[in-house]
């Protein structure tokens, strides 16, 4: 009894021993076959990156470069005030400035003061890329007196209304769903009003939108062109001379001799018709009239004669 309790207890002992050792070669295997699949599994990867480095590397200097070259919006604009000796010369150059680089004018006037110079003003568009050639070209077409430039950037702007379009697209379409499927009366006109308010702000968000892209690809600049006045040279003495004298008397006997002309050319109508009616009476009512009959002449009265002489006794 003792010996089969003993081989028993032996017996056990034995198998234990067996599938201990039997698992530990299991576990053995399976670590190794794991580290070497994850090796395998490494080193493709490992050549896959080392093939695709280059790729990969460029792909990413391509991101950071589209990143870092993003699209800005800028509105540029440029004030321009230059003399120059034929303001319309001037106008018509900066005009064929403008068109030459795919621009227009916007605006165009030109004023002449006190008929002694000419200024003109004109409004040009060109291209963004076109601006700081065109700017130069008119800031040297004569005597630069100012110049101002201004650049804002709108570039969140325009992306914020970019955004808001989206949505408002979005939400016009849902609206429009929503129509396709109601059935009720009152249902679809709540909608109605719905899709006229999104679309009429869709619009409006559209308006927007051009008047960036136009401010954003057009800059604008003002150039205002004036001629030099002509100033009269003063006179180094203001004390008047002899020639001055006798400048300032041949002007008062012009003068003089003009008035006198003109008073006569005032009373030459009224001393004609009094001409006329002078010849008319004299010659032609005059000899009509009746004569009167000649009366004969008074006899002559009588001299008195010497008187007598004193009598006597007179003195």
């Amino acid at each position: 009894m003792r010996a089969r309790r003993t081989f028993a207890a032996l017996f056990l002992t034995a198998a234990l021993a067996l599938a201990g050792c039997s698992s530990g070669a299991d576990d053995a295997a399976s670590d190794n076959s794991g580290d070497s699949k994850a090796q395998s599994a490494a080193k493709p990867g490992t050549e896959m990156d080392a093939a695709a480095g280059p790729a990969a590397d460029g792909q990413q200097g391509t991101a950071k470069d589209k990143i870092s070259v993003a699209p800005t919006h800028i509105i540029r604009t440029a004030e321009l005030q230059v003399e120059v000796k034929d303001a319309p010369k001037a106008l018509a150059d900066a005009r064929t400035t403008a068109e030459n680089a795919g621009g227009h004018v916007a605006n165009e006037s030109t004023e002449r003061i006190d008929d002694t110079h000419v200024t003109s003003r004109i409004v040009l568009r060109v291209p963004q890329d076109q601006y700081d050639e065109v700017l130069s070209d008119l800031a040297g077409a004569g005597k630069l007196l100012s110049r101002k430039a201004d650049a804002k950037d709108v570039t969140d702007q325009v992306v914020d209304v970019e955004s808001r379009i989206a949505t408002q697209r979005a939400s016009v379409a849902r609206v429009r769903t929503l129509m396709d499927r109601a059935e009720k009366l009152s249902d679809i006109v709540t909608l109605e009003g719905q899709l006229s308010s999104r679309q009429a702000q869709l619009e409006s968000l559209l308006a927007q939108q051009a008047a960036l892209k136009d401010r954003t690809t057009m800059a604008t600049i003002t150039l205002a062109l004036s001629e030099s006045e002509k100033k009269e040279a003063k006179k180094e003495d203001d004390d008047p001379t002899f020639l001055d004298a006798l400048g300032g008397g041949w002007d008062a006997l012009t003068a003089s001799v003009r008035w006198i002309t003109v008073a006569v050319g005032a009373v030459a109508p009224f001393a004609a018709a009094f001409a006329l009616l002078y010849a008319l009476w004299r010659w032609v009512v005059r000899p009509r009239l009746p004569r009167r009959p000649a009366t004969e002449p008074a006899a002559p009265a009588p001299v008195p004669g010497p008187g007598p002489g004193p009598g006597p006794g007179q003195d």
